[in-house]
């Protein structure tokens, strides 16, 4: 039944425990039979070489596991900055998502990026604030920041308990019990009473939460002032519905290294988070049409999917991961890639649980499969019945801020190598490839030095390529600061048939890219309108002050001519790019660099090393402020003057300071060029 399903990611910033409390989850729900650890590389959701080697997830990971009846989807995501947008595409089809929180740590920068792209979608959260057993935790001051850093409601429904200076249980709230989980692995959950020393302060807390969710319920309301008894179904009644409105977040505890409170988080899974038939329905748009429709998460209704991941998997070929919104497919039926406009075979469905896999005969509304077999597919692909062709909203992705030059060492290495790079873009929407036709450079492009460090790894260890690696190159940007207008007559004649194109235009700065068509009494026939366009695109793709593509341009075809005999789409894209070639020098081009958003925590005895370094590296001040004896820096500091920087913060602050960036905004550069 769709009604016992939960469909939830595990998002947070690196190092807060995701791949931890998963294995912990596997392992209590029978799934697995022993805990893997990520530290000694062992855990079954970071299954690949490199995560095991440098202990972080670099894949999100889909696996599938029962809970008292319920069936629950999970998808492990990245918490390094480098791959944002594996969370970003997880959290574009889940229906809830765990956000897991350092005790110590509290709302770290990663934290707020996957929390605001959990806003985006709009997805109903829990949060679990972990390593309450570390040194320095602190439960209330993260619970403090969820809610000013976070902008969020924290309802809190479970408190940490600390007994001779060791965390050793936690309290329920809404059962007013003390839980311990004891044994070997934490299998044995004991219920006692509330210690005496910590009865005042759980009373305090389970009064904050039942007036809160009493101002959302009238029956509560009512047994509230009456000062009767309050039901257990009736408080997690009152906090599923507001938890699924998004009104509030419930707030857990726990330590999921030393197996505690992770079997209450699976139950406020289970209890607060939604089946897909709760959660809004998702909008298509009907092909060849504006109109919407609701797709209802029915199994008898149309087939509709979105395509999410794509995988090269060297046994199998590519899987294609996708969540089914509606309807159901068999193995071996057809569908309908509506993106494409292909009908395709479906060859196998597979089950994943991290890298193992479950061949199944069907698929049905809700849930996250592979697909193998599809020959012509890519994230954000819809699919679809063909008898009710219909898109799905795609996922938009950040563009890649970092670029670094790649060849082959041998010439059996270049085919190889075009190969690799091809498999591996499919398969990562932010790892872009390009070639510079006047260096004769393949240059790859990515979300940051790990993210590019990850793909160097992968090309040698898993398609055995030889290659050499470049310096690391900013992706710059040009644009325009004044406007510009220019006359083309773009006139060739050879024997036969000439070609002939006139157009007059103009070049502004505006935000994006924008095309207004103000030809009037057909001076140049409709037909040849897109020809220019697409020439003043490719003049947009090499700048010309140093090759790079031009943004934020608005260009006004103003007027023009044609000839009956000799003018073409050709001819007319010829002249729109000549002519926007010509505006681009007229209109005062400047060459714009990638800024990064920069967060440093650091002891307060390193502050003025470290804001001298930012300002050397021609960076701006943004705010400091003091939390927990640590001072937070955060600043904005071109990307081209980053590199290597943790390798200086270290030194600068006797490896006590820690960073975090991730793209801000592109301004206009200072470098010398």
């Amino acid at each position: 039944m769709l009604a016992d399903l939960r469909n939830i990611g595990i998002i947070a910033h690196i190092d807060a425990g995701k791949t931890t409390t998963t294995e912990r989850i596997l392992y209590y729900t029978g799934l697995t039979h022993k805990i893997g650890e990520t530290h000694n590389g062992e855990s079954v959701m970071d299954y690949l070489s490199y995560e095991k080697e440098r202990g972080i997830t670099v894949t999100s990971a889909a696996t599938k596991c029962v809970w008292k009846g319920k069936s629950i989807n999970i998808i492990d995501t990245p918490g390094h900055v480098d791959f944002t947008a594996e969370v970003e595409r997880s959290l574009r089809i889940l229906d809830g998502a765990v956000v897991i929180f350092c005790g110590k740590g509290g709302v770290e920068p990663q934290s707020e990026t996957v929390w605001r792209q959990a806003d985006k979608y709009k997805v109903p959260r829990i949060a679990f604030v972990n390593k309450m057993d570390a040194v320095g935790a602190n439960f209330y001051r993260v619970v403090e920041q969820i809610k000013t850093r976070l902008g969020a409601n924290p309802l809190v429904l479970t408190l940490p308990v600390v007994q001779d200076e060791e965390f050793s249980g936690i309290i329920d709230l809404v059962q007013m019990k003390y839980f311990t989980f004891s044994g070997k692995l934490g299998n044995d959950i004991v219920e006692t009473c509330i210690p005496e020393e910590y009865l005042d302060e759980a009373e305090k807390w389970r009064l904050k939460m039942v007036e809160s969710l009493a101002e959302t319920d009238e029956t509560l309301l009512e047994l509230y002032f009456n000062d009767e008894a309050l039901p257990h179904d009736l408080l997690y009644k009152a906090i599923r519905v507001n938890a699924l409105t998004g009104n509030i977040i419930p707030v857990l505890c726990g330590s999921s290294y030393r197996n505690i409170g992770v079997q209450p988080l699976l139950d406020a899974i289970i209890h607060y988070m939604p089946s897909p038939v709760e959660v809004t329905p998702a909008k298509g748009i009907i092909v060849d049409s504006d109109e919407t429709i609701n797709i209802n998460p029915d199994p008898e209704e149309d087939f509709a999917a979105l395509v999410f991941k794509i995988v090269s998997d060297r046994h199998v070929g590519r899987l294609a991961f996708a969540r089914v919104y509606s309807g159901n497919v068999k193995a071996g039926s057809y569908i309908y890639n509506s993106t494409k406009g292909k009908k395709e075979r479906v060859g196998r469905l597979i089950k994943m649980h991290a890298n193992h896999r479950e061949e199944i005969d069907k698929v049905s509304a809700g849930d996250i499969v592979a697909f193998i077999g599809l020959k012509d597919v890519g994230t954000g692909d819809t699919l679809c019945d063909e008898n009710n062709p219909i898109l799905l909203e795609s996922i938009e992705f950040p563009e890649p801020v970092i670029q670094i030059a790649i060849e082959p060492k041998t010439q059996s290495d270049q085919g190889k190598m075009a190969e690799a790079l091809a498999k591996i873009s499919a398969e990562d929407p932010t790892f872009k490839i390009s070639y510079n036709k006047e260096t004769g450079q393949t240059l790859i492009s990515g979300m940051g030095e790990l993210h590019l460090e990850i793909v160097a790894e992968r090309l040698s260890s898993e398609f055995n390529v030889a290659f050499n690696v470049g310096q690391p190159e900013v992706a710059y940007r040009e644009t325009i600061t004044a406007t510009a207008q220019h006359v083309t007559r773009y006139v060739k004649q050879t024997g036969g048939r000439g070609q002939f194109a006139h157009v007059v235009l103009k070049l502004e700065p505006a935000e994006g890219f924008e095309f207004v068509n103000k030809i009037v009494g057909g001076v140049i026939p409709r037909e040849y309108i897109p020809a220019v366009e697409a020439g003043v695109k490719q003049a947009m793709e090499e700048g010309v002050l140093e090759g790079y593509p031009v943004v934020n341009v608005k260009a006004t075809l103003l007027d023009g001519s044609f000839h009956e005999v000799d003018s073409s789409e050709m001819a007319f894209k010829t002249a729109g790019l000549f002519a926007a070639k010509e505006c681009l020098r007229k209109a005062n081009p400047k060459l714009l660099e990638p800024i990064m958003s920069l967060e440093i925590t650091s002891p307060e005895e390193f502050t003025g090393n470290i804001i001298n370094n930012i300002n050397n590296r021609r960076g701006r001040l943004d705010s400091m402020e003091m939390e927990n004896n640590t001072q937070i820096i955060k600043g904005f500091v071109p990307l081209a003057e980053l590199f290597g920087y943790s390798t200086v913060l270290r030194s600068l602050t006797q490896g006590r300071a820690g960073f975090s960036m991730q793209f801000s905004h592109y301004a206009e550069s200072r470098k010398a060029s």
